[in-house]
């Protein structure tokens, strides 16, 4: 089957067929660092990461680009409101946190998250401070190809001239007429209140730290230059996929494809977003107290029951968090651990298995999975596999059992549930375990038959003790370890 994404910009599923055959280049907007991250940070990081695992089990080689946001508004904001980590200036006072040192200091929690949940590094992480030569040779060019002008009221800043683009609009399907200015935006100095900054000039009480000389004068630059620079910088002028959550659309990703392509670039192939995460089908607010954040879930389940989680929707769809959401997504990991589990026991020589012999997934997962990434119709049938796998070890079909564990390993490899962060197995003492944890269930087998329940549940009880979680099934009782 071909591979096929929905195409933000042309509304509608297309094939994909990379520019350089064998080759993919993806970009997604990362963080801006200026707090923790949020649920949405991390949906569309594993999204993506999907996504990436995806096209290399098909053979591509995929370059993955992934910013950093360091200098912005709200940074600047959130680091004079901050008062830690402080430090002694020598005579007894304390500054502040600089605003760079608390950029740094978010991005690092940004990659604990990901790396946490298993999310792969990409192949360069630029920031955006890095970039500022890069961002002075965009303006410049848009500037001389008439799509930018310097503020009217010599303030230092730049615009972007949106009426002087036709295609403005078009990601979105907007008319300029029916939009609004930003809310929030300074219309001085500008020619129309739609007009997006390229360059902010430093304003009086911004630390100086914050500004770089350009030929406007002293400034920085405006957020949504910042991603067409580096995107352009590492994947050049045309590459095949942008990708980002869909609260990026407007105005973020629709000013970025209006500045490249007024620059002459062709910019993306595709453009894909993903979806929201909405808790009891109403939209996060800390206002209304109806937030949970990936450190919050962590505390509640181990990193790879809240990977399932937020990876098992289809990418574009609405993934809708629940009080019971991480118990369910624990019972649906236990069910694929016990299989793999009593599979292994069943087939390992003393504990020891290898999983070198195999390598590919089930044709009904590869279609899945080719068709825009449908992920809960690649999770059917990984669940399909682990119940012909107990099926099969039940039965006594090796082969057929040894078949089905390598499938169910390889489709958690490319769902990447797999590779979070998980405490290392000792193979003597899972075999150990083994071998009592069978003979108790053994046990509880024959109380069941002669209907003596208590003793049934007397064992059940004290397996689930020790951290042992049995579950019953048309093919008997399988167990697997409590996780976390």
């Amino acid at each position: 089957m071909t591979l096929r994404f929905y195409d933000t910009a042309s509304a509608e599923v297309r094939d994909f067929v990379p520019l350089v055959p064998g080759k993919v280049s993806l970009y997604y907007c990362g963080a801006t660092v200026q707090g923790m991250p949020h649920v949405g940070h991390i949906r569309s990081a594993i999204a993506f990461d999907q996504l990436t695992r995806w096209l290399q089990y098909r053979g591509f080689r995929v370059t993955t680009v992934r910013n950093v946001t360091d200098i912005d508004d709200k940074i600047l904001a959130k680091s004079a409101e901050s008062f830690a980590p402080a430090f002694d200036e020598g005579d007894g006072t304390v500054r502040e946190e600089e605003w760079w040192a608390l950029a740094y200091r978010y991005e690092q929690e940004f990659r604990k998250a990901y790396d946490t949940l298993g999310v792969s590094r990409p192949t360069y992480e630029p920031r955006a401070t890095g970039h500022i030569p890069e961002m002075h040779a965009l303006i410049q060019l848009l500037i001389d190809r008439g799509h930018a002008y310097p503020a009217l009221d010599d303030s230092g800043d730049v615009y972007f001239d949106v009426r002087s683009w036709s295609a403005y609009g078009s990601l979105t399907r907007q008319k300029i007429e029916d939009m609004q200015g930003a809310p929030d935006a300074d219309p001085r100095g500008k020619k129309d209140p739609r007009d997006f900054a390229l360059w902010k000039g430093h304003k009086d009480g911004e630390p100086t730290t914050a500004s770089w000389a350009s030929p406007w004068g002293a400034g920085r630059p405006g957020w949504h230059l910042e991603c067409s620079a580096m995107v352009t910088k590492y994947l050049g002028t045309e590459f095949d996929i942008h990708g980002g959550g869909l609260d990026l659309r407007f105005p973020h990703h629709e000013n970025e494809m209006a500045q490249s392509q007024a620059a002459g670039h062709g910019f993306a192939n595709f453009w894909m977003h993903n979806g929201m995460v909405t808790y009891a089908g109403e939209k996060m607010s800390k206002s209304i107290g109806n937030t949970i954040s990936p450190a919050e879930m962590l505390e509640l389940a181990p990193p790879r029951v809240v990977r399932y989680y937020l990876g098992q929707a289809q990418y574009r769809s609405v993934l809708d968090y629940q009080p019971t959401s991480l118990q369910e997504a624990a019972a649906a990991v236990e069910r694929i651990d016990g299989f793999i589990s009593r599979a292994v026991r069943a087939l390992s020589d003393g504990g020891n298995y290898s999983f070198s012999t195999y390598g590919d997934v089930p044709e009904a997962f590869e279609r899945a999975m080719d068709d825009d990434l449908n992920v809960p119709q690649a999770l059917a049938v990984l669940h399909e596999t682990v119940r012909a796998g107990n099926t099969a070890l039940t039965d006594g079909r090796t082969e057929d059992a040894r078949q089905a564990l390598h499938h169910v390993h390889d489709m958690l490899r490319v769902l990447g549930l797999n590779d979070t962060a998980a405490p290392a197995v000792d193979g003597q003492a899972t075999t150990a375990l083994g071998v009592l944890v069978e003979a108790q269930l053994a046990a509880r087998a024959q109380a069941r038959a002669a209907k003596d329940w208590a003793a049934s549940d007397a064992i059940r009880d004290t397996l689930a003790a020790a951290g042992v979680v049995v579950e019953d099934g048309a093919d008997g009782a399988s167990w697997s370890l409590k996780r976390g």
